[in-house]
């Protein structure tokens, strides 16, 4: 069956529901997701998306959330996308609250704002308070916002549909085809231009606080059609998951002033980042944590330490956290209220993924090279705002307001795009996975080899790397890839056949999961998320470059560190690469 409009969005997160609304008010627009749309995995984000507003810290300025955006960064993220997204945030957040956004408020009625890791006023000196929340449902309910003005604006939403393959010839972005996943069968959307808001892949790591959703299918799916993905050795592994099930503690437990304690019961953070303590960048947190558990101050010597905000009162943990009590309880059997909740790093947040300049358009080379009628915003896409380390909060912003410069531009490129020509066969790929696991008399199970890739890609290319756990790793995925050929599922039927979505997510996983691997290995050097124990120090005079990774024919990646990062050239200090002291 073949679904004919005028655009097609991938993703209904806040990124690509943001793009529709955009969209649906001048052209056909589609969006296609593999869980409803208000499940979508921008509804978990809890602590707060940042812009300086200064609606409690009266100073503060974008020039300030600029310093920490690209000092977070460890200065690899690209200064001209920074600016545009800090100077465009206070737009972007008022424009949701106008939409009915239910923010929390200061006593005055403006949308209240709390401290966040990284953020600070007057370029480093103090903490500032720039994260504009809703108690800690702030993902959840700017997704829900969007979704209302979704449906005011006709948007037309294909639900439960898995997409296996993107039509893509001649550099332009034609469509993609789909597995209908409550009625099985194939189905292939058409249309002038194709955006993908796909989101992260968490899920190959063992310890994650991602959805079980997040197997980054969009990056598999623009290497199999020869494009490249960027920059994805930097994971960020963020400080605070609950301890074995990796379940999201929200920053802003520490923002509003919850401390980190290891099994000696000190606040150990002062060795580390004495001026911001428990709110220096996830990165730094995230590290300090693993060092304190390798060195045995874990809490009783075990790979976990506490996170304490029983200090901050019932009443203020009710009112600013409830989820992350309600959590605690639940996934760790410990009221936050009165005892520490047991946390350790998970796997968070992906700061690669397919190149994007700030427009949105998705490109091919060292050379910015942009495609025709192919975009990408939110997680999937790396527009480089977040370089080597994101700060909190600038997820929720980045995927809100590239989002909406994402469906401002396919709306003016509209004009000038044509349907392209579909190709004689543009079901092939797709059909001939979906057939090749139904029919699969082979031995290996999907589960099996999940669970061996999440539980190394954990161990050999987690908080801390070194070469000879990467090499380790390298031979393990190629190992993992073999076997997979191999792979049968029990459930032949059509309808909501979970066996086959997990196997084809299982493929998706095994593709980029080598490019991660192979861009660890070789950039030798540390930088943000990417931390290597035999390169303990960032080498900016080889590796201040972004990182392409083209997939190849016999399953090799072939890297460059050609494209280099774009230094704005702000005249003021720390805009330029110095040392990370907070």
């Amino acid at each position: 069956m073949i679904h004919r409009h005028d655009v097609i969005i991938v993703g209904a997160g806040l990124a690509g529901s943001r793009a529709a609304v955009e969209i649906g008010q001048v052209a056909d627009v589609a969006v296609l997701s593999k869980v409803y749309p208000s499940r979508s995995h921008s509804g978990a984000a809890q602590g707060g998306v940042a812009a300086a507003l200064g609606n409690i810290s009266k100073t503060d300025r974008w020039e300030f959330h600029m310093f920490d955006t690209v000092k977070g960064s460890d200065y690899l993220g690209d200064q001209d996308a920074i600016e545009l997204m800090v100077r465009e945030a206070p737009e972007t957040v008022i424009e949701m609250e106008h939409w009915g956004c239910p923010f929390s408020r200061t006593p005055e009625g403006k949308i209240a704002q709390r401290k966040f890791g990284g953020h600070t006023l007057d370029y480093g000196k103090e903490p500032a308070l720039r994260a504009c929340y809703s108690a800690d449902y702030t993902g959840h309910v700017l997704l829900h916002t969007l979704h209302e003005q979704c449906l005011k604006h006709n948007v037309h939403f294909y639900s439960e549909f898995q997409v296996l393959s993107l039509i893509f010839e001649n550099n332009k972005a034609i469509g993609v085809v789909a597995l209908d996943m409550v009625n099985g069968g194939l189905h292939t959307f058409y249309g002038r231009a194709i955006m993908f808001g796909t989101g992260g892949y968490g899920r190959a790591f063992k310890i994650t606080s991602n959805a079980h959703a997040n197997t980054g299918d969009g990056l598999a799916l623009v290497t199999r059609v020869g494009l490249p993905i960027q920059d994805m050795e930097f994971v960020q592994f963020h400080p605070t998951g609950l301890w074995q099930s990796g379940i999201l503690v929200t920053e802003g437990a520490r923002g509003e002033g919850g401390h980190l304690k290891n099994g000696e019961g000190r606040r150990f953070m002062e060795d580390y980042a004495p001026t911001l303590m428990e709110l220096a960048p996830r990165d730094m947190v995230s590290r300090s944590m693993q060092t304190e558990i390798d060195e045995g101050r874990g809490i009783d010597g075990k790979d976990y330490i506490h996170l304490d905000v029983s200090h901050l009162g019932e009443a203020k943990l009710m009112e600013r956290l409830p989820q992350i009590s309600e959590l605690a309880m639940n996934f760790a059997g410990v009221d936050p209220r009165k005892e520490p909740i047991p946390i350790q790093p998970t796997a968070h947040y992906s700061m690669g993924g397919i190149p994007a300049n700030a427009n949105c358009r998705v490109t091919i080379d060292e050379k910015r090279t942009e495609t025709e009628g192919f975009y990408a915003a939110g997680e999937c896409s790396c527009i480089s705002v977040h370089g080597a380390n994101r700060l909190g909060t600038n997820s929720l912003l980045e995927a809100l307001l590239f989002g909406r410069r994402a469906g401002k531009q396919i709306v003016e490129d509209l004009p000038h795009l044509d349907f392209g020509e579909l190709p004689a066969d543009y079901e092939g790929a797709a059909k001939e996975e979906v057939d090749r696991m139904m029919t699969s008399t082979g031995k290996e199970k999907v589960g099996t080899i999940r669970k061996e890739l999440q539980e190394t890609m954990m161990i050999d290319c987690g908080v801390f790397r070194t070469k000879g756990q990467l090499e380790k790793q390298r031979e393990k995925i190629l190992e993992l890839q073999d076997r997979y050929k191999h792979v049968t599922i029990d459930d032949k039927s059509q309808r909501f056949n979970t066996d086959l979505l997990e196997a084809i997510e299982m493929s998706h996983m095994l593709e980029f999961s080598g490019a991660i691997v192979e861009g660890a290995l070789q950039r030798e050097e540390s930088r943000g998320g990417h931390s290597r124990k035999d390169f303990p120090k960032r080498d900016d005079e080889k590796f201040l470059k972004h990182t392409l990774a083209y997939k190849q024919d016999d399953g090799s990646w072939k890297l460059t560190f050609d494209k280099e990062v774009i230094l704005k050239g702000i005249h003021h200090q720390g805009f330029e690469p110095m040392e990370r002291k907070y």
